[in-house]
């Protein structure tokens, strides 16, 4: 198999394992019991915990897709409710209790083989220019397999996302554009995106038209044959550029990841939202590696 399609396989299992902390009963329950309210306020103050007490502009720059204005309503405010440290603790927490009922009838010598082989693929992956991964990867490992499996996915998962943000940037996209571009290939509504996202109408409105002055969309709004071909180059490129995380398994040692990972995934994706936001394929669909993501926002 191709090193990018083993790039683009790897993610599709570790993606809703990560994804736990944002979906879970379990792991909303934990930012409630923590005395967060309001489920955007949990979101921001744990993917942004690792970076320290930031205010918008970092999370504005590393998240991407976010309007300016939605994380300004989040950050800094959220670190007077909660520390980052205790943000960390808490969406851990959350993870464990998550992950704990799916993987409690995997054999405990299985599971801690999984966490140890995606530790390395996660210590493994460079972290120069990748501000999430690298602040995910600078965290110390949890103890016991289902806190260090959580945490490997979470570091394999921002490696891939900055990436993923990097290629948005090659290819002159802004976070409203890269959305207005995504909705317009299909699979997905503009009101969810712009719900989710915090673009206001005239912010889209305006995006969408910086793609049809640059031949992406036509006059309906349609996405062009130049824009499918980007959309396909962008996810190639994102393979590309997370491909180096799985160096340092072998072959051999990707593939068992991948088997004992699979009902692990297929488990959490029960837990999830679909079509899920980030836009990573249902794993328990029969045909999960045929299933095009091209252009899908993370």
């Amino acid at each position: 198999m191709a090193e990018v399609n083993v790039a683009q396989r790897m993610w599709r299992l570790f993606e809703p394992v990560h994804a736990v902390t944002y979906f879970a009963p379990a792991s909303l329950a934990a930012w409630e019991d923590a005395g967060l309210h309001g489920y955007w306020r949990g979101y921001f103050a744990g993917r942004a915990a690792p970076l320290g007490p930031v205010e918008a502009g970092p999370v504005v720059g590393a998240f991407f897709g976010f309007a300016p204005a939605m994380v300004a309503r989040a950050l800094p405010d959220v670190w007077t409710r909660i520390s980052p440290e205790k943000a960390l603790a808490t969406r851990l927490d959350g993870a464990r209790a998550a992950l704990g009922p799916l993987v409690a009838r995997t054999d405990a010598d299985e599971l801690t083989e999984l966490a140890a082989l995606l530790r390395s693929a996660a210590d493994a992956a460079p972290v120069a220019g990748r501000v999430l991964g690298a602040a995910n990867a600078a965290l110390p490992w949890p103890d016991g397999p289902v806190a260090s499996l959580w945490h490997a996915t979470t570091i394999l998962r921002e490696h891939r996302g900055d990436g993923h943000v990097a290629a948005l940037v090659t290819a002159g996209l802004d976070g409203p554009e890269s959305l207005a571009w995504r909705v317009s290939l299909g699979g997905t509504d503009r009101a969810f995106y712009q719900r989710i996202r915090g673009w206001t109408d005239d912010e889209w409105d305006a995006a969408a038209d910086r793609l049809r002055a640059r031949g992406w969309l036509d006059a309906a709004g349609a996405p062009t044959a130049p824009a499918r071909r980007a959309a396909q180059d962008l996810e190639e490129t994102t393979d590309r550029l997370a491909i180096s995380a799985w160096h340092g398994l072998e072959p051999a040692e990707v593939e068992r990841a991948a088997t004992l990972l699979a009902p692990i995934a297929q488990a959490a994706a029960a837990l999830l939202m679909w079509p899920n936001p980030v836009g990573v394929p249902d794993p328990r669909a029969a045909a999960t590696g045929a299933a095009s993501a091209a252009g899908r926002p993370r």
